[in-house]
C-alpha cells in the first residue's frame, strides 16, 4: 500500500528547535509508517538526537507539532508501543548489581506498571525477548561483566519486552566492535521483517546502511528524505551533509562507504 494512504506512527509538521536564538533544527516535516526500516544519518551536532528526543516528548520544540498514532504528543499515553534505546545505553558500570534477566524484566514495567505483579505471561515475554536477541544463555550473568555487543542486545531485549510497535535506537553501536555491529544490523532486519516492528535508528556511519533499509533520513539542521537509499548518494550530497569533502568508495558487494 502506498505510504500516503496509511496512517503514520509519527506525523511531524514544521518542527523547529532553537537554543538562545540558534537554530538546532529548522522546519522539519516527516512521517514514519508501520513496518518501515529507517536510518537517520548526519554529522555530530546536526540535530539527530534532538529530533528523536522531540519525537518522544523529551524535548519541547520551539515550533511545530508531533502526533503519535494520530494523537497530539501531549495526549499520548501508550508509551509501551514505543521501544527506545538511548545513546550509550549499553555503557554500563562493571559493578552494576543486576543480571541480564533483571534488566530485560524492566521492559515489562512500561507495559504493566511499576507495582503490577510479574505474571507467567510476563515471564514468557521476557524469555522470548532474550531468545530473539540470543542472550537467553546469559540471563544469570551480571550485565556489567558482558561485552559491549552483548550489553547492546540486552538493552534491545529490554525494549522488546514492552512489546513495542516501533523501536528507536540512538547511536546503538557506541563502544561495539565491528563483528558485533554486523550481527546487530542482521538482528534489526530480522525484527523488521519477521516481527513487523518498525525500526528507526541513528548512526554516524553511512557504511552500515544496508540493502534492508527502506528510507534514509539525512539530518543537519534540516532534513532530506531519501525514499530509495539503494540509489547511491552522490559525493556532493555527502559533502554538503557532513561539511567536508567526501568520496564514496564502492566495494565488491555494491555497498557504499564514506571516507
Amino acid at each position: 500500500m502506498s505510504l500516503k494512504f496509511r496512517i503514520p506512527i509519527f506525523d511531524v509538521k514544521n518542527l523547529s528547535f532553537r537554543v538562545r536564538g540558534v537554530d538546532i533544527l529548522s522546519n522539519i516535516s516527516l512521517e514514519i509508517f508501520n513496518g518501515e526500516y529507517i536510518a537517520i544519518i548526519g554529522p555530530n551536532g546536526g540535530g539527530k538526537t534532538t529530533l528523536i528526543r522531540m519525537l518522544l516528548g523529551l524535548e519541547k520544540p520551539s515550533d511545530g507539532e508531533v502526533k503519535l498514532f494520530g494523537k497530539n504528543l501531549k495526549n499520548f499515553k501508550e508509551w509501551h508501543k514505543i521501544g527506545f534505546v538511548p545513546q550509550r545505553a549499553s555503557l554500563v558500570d562493571e559493578n552494576f548489581p543486576a543480571t541480564v534477566e533483571d534488566i530485560v524484566k524492566m521492559g515489562r514495567v512500561a507495559k504493566r506498571g511499576l507495582f503490577t505483579r510479574f505474571s507467567s505471561d510476563d515471564a514468557k515475554i521476557v524469555k522470548d525477548a532474550m531468545l530473539k536477541m540470543d542472550i537467553l544463555d546469559l540471563k544469570e550473568k551480571m550485565v556489567g561483566r558482558l561485552s559491549g555487543g552483548q550489553r547492546q542486545r540486552v538493552m534491545i531485549a529490554r525494549a522488546l519486552a514492552s512489546k513495542p510497535e516501533i523501536l528507536i535506537l540512538d547511536e546503538p553501536n557506541t563502544g561495539v566492535d565491528m563483528v558485533s555491529q554486523k550481527r546487530f544490523y542482521k538482528l534489526l532486519a530480522q525484527l523488521n521483517k519477521e516481527e513487523n516492528i518498525t525500526i528507526v535508528f541513528i548512526t554516524h556511519d553511512i557504511g552500515v546502511i544496508a540493502d534492508d533499509i527502506g528510507r534514509l533520513f539525512t539530518v543537519n539542521q534540516k532534513i532530506t528524505i531519501c525514499n530509495n537509499p539503494k540509489e547511491t548518494l552522490s559525493c556532493e550530497d555527502m559533502s554538503a551533509l557532513y561539511g567536508i569533502e567526501a568520496h564514496l568508495i564502492h566495494n565488491h558487494k555494491h555497498k557504499d562507504h564514506i571516507c
